[in-house]
């Protein structure tokens, strides 16, 4: 059964993906719709790959053993939403003048560093760059901490309503509180387990 769970989990994540590509080209969806969605999915999965080692401290089992295999999974889909999330603004714009102006504003300037330091932790997401970068690919995926402040900042400061925004920040904090509570300094340090 183990040798149907990858091909499984990346059908699940793919298939919200699926269905925005599939609205939004059909016009069912609005651009507005599209980048609010693809955005939060994103944050979801991005969220779901930072509560694995908090789970698997307060629940340790079959489950967060599960998610600890596939952690890597979580993040890496969590970029590939942010890059279809990043395309459709992209295309929506049509001018590089336009996006650079916009760029310097605090909300999108906080989303293009959050996605340039993305870019290199989901290029190194596999077995291989563990291996060439050894205890550097540790020290690397370090930066998803910084990058997922700063994805919580491009939210806050890009949406209408930023109340939501601020819930999944708090979310995020307790996660990360959780993640370096000194109770689990102890906790394993193999590779497979770092974030």
């Amino acid at each position: 059964m183990r040798k149907f769970e990858l091909p499984l989990v990346w059908l699940l994540l793919a298939a919200p993906g699926a269905f925005l590509i599939w609205r939004y080209a059909t016009d069912a969806m609005g651009y507005g719709s599209f980048i609010t969605w693809s955005g939060d999915i994103a944050v979801w999965l991005l969220m779901a790959a930072l509560a694995v080692t908090p789970a698997r401290n307060l629940f340790p089992g079959k489950v967060t053993a599960f998610m600890l295999r596939r952690r890597r999974d979580l993040g890496v889909a969590s970029f590939a939403y942010a890059c279809g999330h990043l395309v459709v603004y992209l295309l929506r714009k049509a001018d590089i003048n336009l996006v650079l102006d916009e760029a310097a504003g605090i909300g999108m300037l906080t989303g293009w560093v959050a996605f340039f330091i993305f870019v290199p932790l989901a290029v190194t997401s596999n077995n291989l760059s563990i291996r060439l970068l050894k205890d550097g690919w540790r020290k690397l995926h370090w930066l998803i901490y910084p990058a997922t402040i700063l994805t919580m900042a491009h939210w806050f400061f890009t949406a209408f309503e930023p109340t939501i925004a601020i819930v999944h920040a708090v979310i995020i904090g307790v996660l990360l509180g959780l993640r370096f509570a000194p109770d689990w300094s102890q906790e394993t340090t193999s590779v497979s387990d770092e974030e």
